[in-house]
């Protein structure tokens, strides 16, 4: 069995063993409760929410320091980087915007913190979140050791960027720390897809906690959080791009979306762009017809900072959280999320999962509790399958905007016909 087949398994075995506790009500000192429900099951369901948390702070310096540092090399290309990098992060933005918008006008979240018992396992006191200039304010780290220790991810953020560029300005000294650093790298990727594999077991544990304290109306709110980030994975992918491939490049937007048929299903296959690269990179030059100068900048600092169904999932888990325990946001709250998400993409590893693991630092930047990430966990798999559709299709509509602007596109290659799947398979 593959991965997401183990994780949709233990969802459900999860979810079952959990009504089987509801439904049998067994007093609270039974041993199945006090040893099993709230002792092993509970224990490894907090184990794994704690490894998600570990990997945040390493993972999002290193490959943030990796990302910037790659970023001031490219200075040299001057209008091309700034392009390129500006329409990434203006994707972006738009797209957690869009989320926040769509999970506000659906509420999937609305009407559980009224319902629910509030003293049971997933109940929650909010913090209140900081003032627009306190954030700002915030962002610049006094101490970047004690930002790191003590978890402030935008001061982390902020620091991993200036480090990094740094670095790329420093020449062979320079050069030495950032191989460091990419060494650093792998070994996170590495320990990524180590805990990854953990993923069935852990779902499984806080499916059954889930299972045993939420009601059927509870369990229909996730359904509803599954439908609206699809709902906003569809449009910001058939819309959002279509419009700017349109407005900005001149280009006939379903003809573009045709030829991305086989990037598109490995990409929803792996749910890894860093996996998806190499068939992105041959789609969007031979069949889009973007010049190699171009697609060989464009598309690798995509796959690094162009994360935009993982904003998308991101902005509607944080409202959904919201909802789910009565906490209102406020407008200073939004545009935390909306920062800290497009901040955070720079960081996000093009590899299978780790979109949680950046979800921690955007629900800590607005006081929501991480452990709000047990009530999505169990779908958020699927989710991962079309969100990386969606930031490989934002990857290369990029790229072509930003070719056709340097007059780097062949469009007789563009106006030719996507090719045949035999055509593929002789490619």
């Amino acid at each position: 069995m593959n991965l997401t087949q183990k994780i949709l398994i233990g969802m459900g075995i999860g979810l079952l063993l959990g009504a089987l506790y509801q439904w049998a009500a067994l007093p609270e000192d039974h041993i199945l409760i006090t040893f099993g429900l709230d002792g092993v099951i509970d224990a490894g369901g907090q184990i794994f929410i704690t490894l998600l948390k570990m990997m945040v702070v390493p993972l999002v310096f290193v490959s943030l320091v990796c990302g910037a540092a790659s970023l001031g090399d490219s200075g040299s290309v001057g209008r091309l980087g700034g392009k390129t990098i500006g329409l990434y992060l203006l994707t972006t933005a738009l797209a957690v915007s869009l989320a926040l918008a769509l999970a506000l006008f659906i509420g999937p979240g609305e009407g559980v913190a009224d319902t629910m018992d509030t003293e049971g396992t997933l109940s929650f006191a909010a913090k209140e979140s900081p003032s627009v200039k306190d954030t700002l304010v915030n962002i610049v780290p006094g101490n970047p050791v004690k930002a790191m220790a003590e978890g402030k991810m935008l001061q982390v953020i902020l620091f991993a960027i200036l480090f990094g560029l740094a670095l790329s300005q420093i020449g062979s000294a320079g050069a030495k720390v950032r191989d460091i650093f990419e060494s650093l790298n792998a070994v996170l990727m590495r320990l990524i897809s180590m805990l990854v594999q953990f993923t069935p077991y852990g779902v499984f544990c806080l499916m059954v906690t889930l299972g045993a304290t939420l009601g059927l109306a509870e369990i229909g709110k996730v359904i509803a959080y599954f439908l609206t980030v699809v709902l906003g994975l569809v449009m910001h992918g058939a819309i959002v791009y279509p419009t700017l491939l349109v407005a900005l490049a001149g280009l006939n937007a379903r003809r573009f979306l045709l030829k991305l048929r086989q990037p598109l299903l490995v990409a929803f296959s792996t749910s890894s762009s860093g996996a998806t690269l190499p068939v992105t990179l041959r789609t969007v030059e031979h069949e889009v017809g973007v010049k190699n100068r171009i697609a060989s900048f464009a598309i690798p600092l995509g796959a690094t900072i162009n994360m935009d169904g993982t904003a998308i999932m991101q902005g509607v888990a944080t409202v959904f959280i919201a909802q789910f325990f009565g906490y209102e946001l406020g407008i200073t709250a939004y545009l935390t999320v909306i920062l800290t998400a497009t901040l955070a993409s720079i960081g996000t590893a093009a590899v299978p999962g780790v979109g949680l693991i950046t979800l921690t630092l955007v629900l800590e930047q607005v006081g929501l509790p991480v452990e709000g990430i047990a009530l999505i966990i169990g779908v958020d798999r699927l989710l991962d399958m079309l969100r990386t559709a969606v930031n490989v299709t934002g990857d290369m509509t990029v790229a072509t905007i930003v070719a056709r602007s340097e007059d780097q596109f062949d469009l007789e290659t563009f106006n030719g016909a996507a090719p045949s799947s035999d055509q593929k398979l002789a490619g």
